[in-house]
């Protein structure tokens, strides 16, 4: 340090960066002294040094040297009173991604806490990914489970990304809103969850500016030019509440605030109203000292101003998921001007400011912390799930941004127990939040004691109860749905499952009749046979192979091919045998998510059908002559032989198109016509043609198999109205 300092400086020499930021460093160094021991303080200070070191000839993009940044975020994570191991890495945080050092290093300098935060908050530059949307998604994997595990990483990240938000000024303006972005879809929400609101806000208003400069430029000068009109509505409110409640014998302070740009902004673009039609642009905080006097405040308030209905909330009672409390409400105060009022104590107003660092910053607050931090781990614990459930890093961060976003609904459960869910959420949800396998089981429910749609949206105060059936599964339905990303996760997660298993068996029927013609069966493979052929495509199991050819990946035809070939090499057989005739895959149209009936087609029992090998999809039955599976006839290898297996009881769905007569009463004859034919309607549309003279049905029904549509088309023939019926063409577009 002092030899650097004694060093001559000329131009354009910069002196070591623990020199220049000496000064910095002590101002940190004074506000550790504040809560830290002095053998803890020195720690971090040979942190600090370490960091100047490591990035001694490193500049920000502004020109500053680089330990700034480090110690920057150091500061940050030192107003909420984090530990010396805490401290440590934020300093440390870039040094393994932007410097020689090693994790191992670190450990042995500074423990293997400090690496492990470290370690956490490091980026996987050393991977090859196919995509920066998939470099991404794995980076922000790793953090949430590195947080998962340790809370601090996300704290510092954070910290990190505040500062490089206060510091965007100095980027070019393409990755600016890139990062701005970012900014606005992880780690707002993301503080926000951990009911950090401070930072979440400022997190907000600088991704808006730096996203759309434009409009937070014209949207802050309005608010200057407002704020000379709005301040006498703003003076008489604060000087009525500050009036009235001491009349009510409330001890209080009363903090008037002006709203921030971006929920000005958001609620202008969610409502599409002009600035001019934003009337709430000022809150008021009351603090008080106690919960009784919070509902004694609300009553005080409401006996001055009409609140408007609708608009209270109780906080307090229900708690958000991330702790935090208050009573809400909006008044209708001078001039008709909406006014919104917080009332909270001391304890939930630093826990509504610093969320879960509030577990470093107010310990005496025991009790509120307990629950504020199971609630944490809870959400932590989720995370956890969702990455065993979610197969690639794209898909985990696509759950993950699902449940970050605000908007919460609460239900109860049979028992009075209270869950908070999203906006929207539906009986899925809720199954889902109860229990994986509850979900997994769930066959209907009942929403205040009346059985209704599993579609159904949740509203606040509704009490579920979900019915489940012991051999019942996820249906793939769901997905259109469901809201939260655990639902989301565990549906696709038991699909995937249930698919790979599907596939293994269809990739074993495939594969044994494209052996046929080499005169093998896939039992008459030898162990040497299939070691060599896995040895040489790199495949690590047969599973594997039957997985991919029933997905389509591999052509069975191919696959056989090389099977036959490795055999042929294993036993030296000097003549082909003879080739058997393929026998035709047998299909019952149940097999479920491996085997599919094309809709465009929809071939039943009774039609002539050829399956398509669709890749990652699995097998395609469509009718002989379809032209969507005729674009695939010159390419061999990607069509089978299939045959309809004879005794399946279970009833197909096929679409009809009628031409009738416009007179009263058509459809119903259409209708009874059907059902005398012991046929069941799924769906109907209708069209007018020819100026209204006929009508043209679209009717789709359930049949057995080709005979039994016959007859149901025989009967709807003999109705006099109709002109024309058919079974409709499948379009070679579609």
């Amino acid at each position: 340090m002092e030899a650097a300092a004694a060093v001559p400086a000329p131009e354009p020499f910069r002196p070591p960066a623990s020199s220049v930021l000496s000064l910095d460093f002590a101002e940190l160094k004074a506000k550790l002294a504040t809560y830290l021991k002095p053998e803890d303080v020195g720690r971090v200070e040979a942190a600090y040094h370490f960091a100047a070191n490591a990035h001694e000839g490193q500049f920000r993009i502004s020109g500053d040297p680089y330990i700034s940044h480090p110690v920057a975020v150091a500061d940050i994570v030192a107003d909420w009173h984090l530990d010396p191991q805490a401290l440590m890495a934020a300093l440390l945080h870039d040094v393994m991604e932007d410097t020689h050092i090693s994790k191992q290093e670190i450990t042995e300098r500074f423990g293997k806490t400090t690496a492990e935060l470290v370690d956490g908050l490091s980026k996987l530059d050393k991977i090859e990914f196919r995509s920066q949307e998939e470099a991404q998604a794995e980076n922000f994997r790793k953090m949430l489970l590195a947080m998962a595990s340790d809370l601090r990483v996300i704290l510092i990240k954070l910290a990190d990304r505040m500062h490089n938000m206060r510091t965007l000024q100095c980027v070019r303006p393409a990755k600016r809103r890139r990062i701005a972005n970012e900014t606005l879809e992880i780690y707002a929400p993301i503080a926000n969850r951990l009911g950090l609101n401070n930072l979440y806000r400022e997190l907000q208003e600088l991704s808006f500016e730096h996203k759309y400069p434009m409009r937070y430029r014209v949207l802050s000068r309005a608010i200057k030019a407002a704020r000379g009109n709005r301040r006498e509505v703003v003076g008489k409110v604060l000087q009525a509440i500050e009036e009235r409640l001491p009349q009510w014998g409330i001890r209080a302070e009363v903090r008037g605030r002006e709203k921030h740009l971006f929920s000005i902004y958001r609620k202008m673009s969610e409502k599409h109203l002009s600035f001019s039609q934003v009337l709430d642009i000022y809150g008021f905080r009351v603090i008080v000292p106690d919960v009784p006097a919070c509902y004694l405040a609300i009553g005080a308030l409401h006996s001055m101003y009409k609140p408007v209905p609708g608009k209270f909330k109780d906080y307090i009672a229900i708690p958000k998921a991330n702790g935090y409390q208050s009573l809400h409400t909006t008044l209708i105060g001078p001039f008709g001007t909406p006014v919104e009022v917080q009332v909270r104590t001391a304890e939930m107003h630093h826990i509504a400011e610093s969320g879960v660092a509030s577990h470093w910053l107010y310990k005496e607050d025991e009790k509120t912390l307990t629950e504020l931090q199971q609630k944490t781990h809870s959400w932590l614990q989720s995370l956890l799930e969702l990455q065993s459930a979610s197969g690639e890093a794209t898909e985990f961060l696509e759950h993950v941004k699902i449940d970050l976003f605000p908007g919460e609904v609460y239900v109860f459960t049979p028992k009075g127990r209270i869950l908070s869910l999203l906006k929207g959420a539906t009986p899925v949800d809720f199954a889902y939040a109860v229990h994986t396998d509850v979900g997994n089981r769930c066959v209907a429910c009942r929403i205040n004691g009346d059985l209704m749609p599993l579609r159904t949206e949740l509203r606040n105060g509704d009490q579920i109860e979900i019915i489940t059936a012991a051999h019942a599964n996820p249906n793939p339905a769901w997905l259109a749905y469901v809201r939260t990303g655990k639902a989301r996760a565990q549906i696709r997660h038991f699909l995937k499952g249930a698919q790979q298993d599907e596939s293994v068996t269809l990739g074993e029927r495939l594969l044994n009749q494209a052996l046929r013609p080499h005169g093998l069966t896939l039992g008459q493979i030898s162990t040497f046979a299939w070691d060599r052929f896995l040895r040489d495509r790199g495949v690590r199991a047969k599973k594997e192979v039957f997985t991919d050819v029933g997905l389509g990946r591999r052509l069975p035809a191919i696959v056989a091919r090389r099977l036959a070939q490795a055999q042929d090499q294993e036993s030296g057989r000097p003549d082909v045998i003879k080739p058997k005739p393929a026998g035709a895959i047998l299909i019952r149209g149940s097999e479920g998510i491996a085997v599919q009936l094309a809709r465009c087609c929809q071939p039943i029992p009774g039609d002539p059908i050829i399956g398509v090998i669709r890749k990652g999809q699995g097998l395609e039955v469509h009718l002989h002559d379809c032209p969507v599976a005729s674009k695939v006839r010159g390419d061999r290898g990607r069509w089978v032989d299939v045959e309809w297996e004879a005794g399946e009881d279970r009833l197909f769905d096929v679409t009809i198109r009628v031409l009738a007569k416009n007179v009263r009463g058509v459809l119903a004859r259409v209708a009874s016509a059907i059902a005398d034919a012991d046929c069941n309607i799924q769906n109907v549309s209708m069209d007018n043609e020819q100026g209204g003279l006929y009508t043209a049905m679209s009717l789709t029904v359930q049949v057995r198999d080709r005979m039994h549509l016959a007859h149901v088309m025989r009967g709807v023939r003999r109705v006099p109205e109709i002109v024309r019926i058919a079974r409709p063409k499948s379009d070679a577009r579609s």
